[in-house]
């Protein structure tokens, strides 16, 4: 039986993405892992810094993974918020990395909280991706 030895990518559908790469290494810190032109799509990911083997890919609803009708279907799906992504970083200091976020404009859904597992709070990047952020209790 093969065993799986990793995670390395994810992705979350965004409408722009140079607009998505304004949030999320602009407002959120990330850095570009890979931005390539592949002629049939352009392959955006970024990474949390200093973690560059799990990338999240900003993919564009369109082909070649979705035919043009879908690709519409979802863009229009993600415009209204009702197929956002989700996403969950950890940081070191949940009620700074809160008031940086607050002072950048950042889309916020619930602030800070203390939960069994550690704090955590929540935001919402441009196309209604939900995104949870956390400073976590250690393990143990």
């Amino acid at each position: 039986m093969t065993m799986m030895t990793a995670l390395t990518r994810s992705s979350i559908y965004v409408l722009d993405q140079d607009e998505a790469l304004d949030f999320y290494v602009g407002k959120l810190g990330l850095e570009v892992n890979t931005d390539a032109d592949l002629g049939f799509m352009r392959w955006l990911t970024v990474n949390v810094p200093g973690d560059p083997d799990r990338e999240i890919l900003l993919e564009k609803p369109g082909p070649p993974a979705l035919d043009p009708k879908t690709a519409e279907q979802v863009r229009e799906l993600l415009t209204k918020g009702a197929m956002g992504g989700s996403l969950y970083l950890t940081t070191d200091d949940a009620h700074k990395t809160y008031a940086d976020l607050v002072a950048k404009g950042v889309d916020i859904t619930d602030e800070p909280t203390d939960r069994p597992y550690g704090i955590d709070f929540g935001i919402r990047d441009p196309f209604g991706n939900r995104i949870r952020i956390g400073q976590m209790h250690p393990r143990g």
